[in-house]
């Protein structure tokens, strides 16, 4: 048979077989006088196994310890180890599909998804209170509360130390309280008024306490348990450059209020 040939009865390219003749997975055979190779039974029968190998997934180079007789791999030990890997992909598949499932029945529940998404459902949950509170209001949106979603999209995304509960819990307990939104975009409107004052003006410590009075006393006293677990030398690297990151979002009278209600809540937790 000629190359085309057993390419063709195997099922194969005539270029797959030049590869594994490249890769020394299949020995090529002897050139008749013409200069073409002449492939036999034997041959058909090792592209056959060749192509069986590949087609249950495995690599070249598996192909390759699986044909090796002084490889020590037995074909039982690869075939194990795609299995498993095998069961690994429908394991996070199956973990995708649910996720995906559940986005979709955000974006039917709140009329789409909010534009920091994707996010959990109880971060979507809270997002929407913000999104249907802001729609009763004249004018558009502050700016301080965009911004303070992004933050908290980012910080589920980062996750948390272990022993800790996720940002969207704590939103959402702070959330739950009557007339918790109303507040928060009260402090908003504060913040918006600091944007180009100075870090003296009188609004600041307002601004400060109606912004620490929005955190419920069991979150404060959470959040000073946080504060007690740090290490003796403070956050870490990667803690302070976020810090550094969320103060720098800020003018100076809006983070010199933000610095004043961590004061305040860190002095309620005592």
């Amino acid at each position: 048979m000629r190359i085309g040939e057993i390419a063709g009865l195997v099922g194969v390219s005539t270029r797959a077989v030049r590869h594994y003749h490249h890769l020394g997975l299949l020995p090529e055979p002897a050139r008749r006088a013409n200069g073409y190779r002449e492939y036999g039974l034997p041959d058909a029968v090792a592209l056959a196994r060749l192509r069986r190998l590949v087609e249950l997934g495995l690599g070249l180079e598996e192909v390759r310890d699986v044909l090796a007789d002084d490889s020590g791999r037995e074909l039982a030990e690869v075939l194990a180890e795609l299995d498993a890997d095998l069961a690994r992909q429908e394991e996070e598949i199956r973990s995708r599909r649910v996720r995906l499932a559940a986005l979709r029945r955000q974006a039917e529940e709140h009329g789409g998804l909010p534009a920091e998404g994707p996010v959990s459902d109880e971060l979507a949950a809270v997002f929407g209170q913000m999104a249907r509170f802001s729609a009763t209001r004249p004018g558009p949106e502050p700016a301080m509360a965009a911004r303070e979603r992004e933050v908290l999209a980012l910080l589920e995304t980062t996750g948390r130390e272990p022993g800790h509960r996720r940002p969207a819990e704590v939103l959402g307990e702070m959330v739950a309280e009557p007339g918790a939104v109303e507040r928060m975009y009260e402090v908003y409107g504060l913040f918006e008024e600091l944007a180009g004052a100075a870090p003296d003006d009188p609004r600041v410590a307002r601004a400060a306490r109606e912004l620490a009075g929005c955190v419920p006393d069991a979150v404060a006293a959470e959040l000073g348990r946080d504060a007690g677990t740090a290490g003796p030398d403070g956050p870490d690297a990667r803690e302070k450059g976020f810090l550094a990151a969320f103060h720098a979002q800020f003018t100076p009278a809006q983070a010199a209020a933000v610095h004043g209600a961590v004061r305040l809540i860190t002095e309620r937790a005592r």
